[in-house]
Order: C-alpha cells, then structure tokens, then sequence
C-alpha cells in the first residue's frame, strides 16, 4: 500500500499515464470502421475505475482539517 506524499504521487502519475493511454486507445477504436463494442465497453469502464482511483488517491494528499 502506498503510503508516504512521494509514493502518492509517483502512483498518480502512473495512474494518470494509463488514463491518457486508454484515452487514446477508445479514441482510435471509435474511429474504426466497424468497432468492437464489447472492447470499447471494457476500455472506457477501465479508464472510469482509474479516475476514480486518481481522485481517491489525491483526497489522501489533502491534509484533514479540525474543525
């Protein structure tokens, strides 16, 4: 598990790598003449899971507050 800020954000930045890459992938899929539905399903349902995993991740790097 990752733990320390730099950890965090070396992981975000893994994170949002993988986001642009399958943003570039349903990209070129939806351009196909005749795309695989089932392929592009799976693809944008990945790159939704890590935007919640990069969201989740940056609330941990924002400090809780007493109020």
């Amino acid at each position: 598990m990752v733990q320390n800020e730099s950890e965090l954000r070396a992981r975000i930045v893994e994170l949002e790598a993988e986001h642009r890459a399958l943003e570039t992938a349903i990209h070129a899929l939806q351009e196909a003449t005749a795309p695989d539905l089932f392929a592009l399903r799976r693809l944008k349902k990945r790159k939704l899971q890590l935007k919640d995993a990069i969201e989740r991740l940056r609330s941990r790097l924002i400090p809780d507050l007493n109020a």
